[in-house]
């Protein structure tokens, strides 16, 4: 049986404070879902007293940047990782143990596809979503290293924590693991900066018009190439709607620049690149559907966001979503289903009544999705490490 952390309303029972080692490497640049993840769950697994945590970077040049993007109350452990030669160390041997940085550590956490190898501390590995296995085609050369890295750390006695139950499942039929050491624990939601000040927000010609809403890292497994063909379509029936589509771009982002030459409705789209958080913010909450055809996904947060702000979403059901989402929150919709993105769309723009039903929905979904609850079971998952 799959397990999953069900402590919500339970104290982790320890005497001692664990030392946890937490790789943090996402929180440097441009801020991926990883990131997301991983400045989310620092926040609140800082103030679970049981814990000790620190954080850590694999990297030579950027290590000391990273203490100024941690949350309050997480430590910061300056150690010199070089990110390339580790990797290429740790793909091969179970050497450099962890232990050679700081001895005093009860579990390391790798959140994104690798843990350190260690000689007595626990270890727990994140295991976002398995593209790699899954899509090969749609992955950078670079990361297609990471299933032979996780099976190296399950080998090892790593426990596989992944953001939903399918991505568990799938690790579970891909790799000689031990079900009862794969745990499902559901992020939270990114943060919305209270502070920030919506009339910074860089939008321009947008102010005042109905558009759809892309938002994310522009690369072949978001599809957003089947959107501009499908937003054709829906545009003959709505020629005042417009296509934002937001996000810096990523490996395969010239097929995105083919496909909005050939649109019909090209000077309807507007792509945006990477956008502030005021801009960000702005456009998730003033949009009038966000679009979300994924090809594959191991959680999503970017429709989550959307949801969080009260705006209807339109999603594939590929991957994790229809766990995530849920069909009562979202329209959802068949991956790859030109027509059916389409009419989805078309159905919610031209139904005030429908946006507001799952509108409402949405705002009532997304309370399933907290980073305290993600940090009690993390905190949870930790214990149980340190005991094995």
């Amino acid at each position: 049986m799959l397990m999953e952390m069900e402590l919500r309303e339970t104290q982790v029972e320890s005497q001692t404070r664990l030392r946890i080692a937490y790789e943090a490497t996402a929180l440097l640049g441009f801020r991926t879902g990883v990131g997301e993840f991983c400045y989310g769950a620092l926040n609140s697994l800082a103030r679970i007293e049981s814990l000790d945590v620190n954080a850590f970077a694999v990297t030579h040049r950027r290590r000391h940047m990273l203490k100024k993007e941690l949350p309050a109350g997480v430590g910061c452990s300056d150690w010199i990782m070089p990110a390339r030669p580790l990797h290429a160390m740790w793909n091969r041997y179970n050497f450099p143990p962890l232990e050679l940085w700081d001895r005093k550590i009860d579990v390391v956490h790798g959140t994104n596809f690798v843990v350190p190898p260690t000689r007595l501390a626990g270890k727990v590995v994140t295991v976002h979503d398995l593209t790699t296995l899954r899509f090969p085609e749609m992955c950078e050369a670079a990361t297609l290293v990471f299933p032979k890295l996780v099976q190296r750390a399950i080998d090892g006695g790593a426990f596989v924590h992944t953001p939903s139950r399918f991505v568990a499942q799938e690790v579970i039929e891909n790799f000689k693991v031990d079900p009862a050491k794969v745990v499902a624990i559901h992020h939270g939601i990114p943060l919305v900066d209270p502070s920030i000040d919506l009339d910074a927000a860089k939008v321009g010609p947008l102010a005042g018009r109905r558009f759809v809403l892309a938002l994310g890292t522009v690369e072949p497994r978001k599809d957003y190439t089947l959107l501009v063909r499908a937003f054709d379509e829906v545009v003959r029936h709505e020629p005042d709607l417009v296509l934002v589509i937001a996000g810096k771009d990523g490996w395969g982002s010239s097929d995105l620049t083919s496909a909005i030459t050939r649109a019909k409705s090209r000077s309807k789209i507007f792509r945006l690149g990477y956008v502030t958080p005021a801009t960000r913010q702005w456009l998730l909450k003033n949009a009038t559907v966000f679009a979300y055809p994924s090809v594959y996904e191991g959680f999503g947060f970017p429709p989550l966001e959307a949801m969080s702000l009260g705006t209807p979403v339109v999603s594939t059901n590929s991957g994790a979503l229809a766990e995530v989402l849920s069909d009562a929150c979202a329209l959802l919709v068949n991956s790859g289903d030109l027509n059916g993105l389409a009419t989805g769309v078309m159905r919610l723009v031209g139904d005030e009544s429908e946006r507001a039903r799952l509108s409402q929905a949405g705002l009532e979904h997304i309370h399933r999705f907290s980073w305290d609850r993600c940090a009690s079971e993390l905190a949870s998952l930790y214990h149980l490490v340190s005991r094995r």
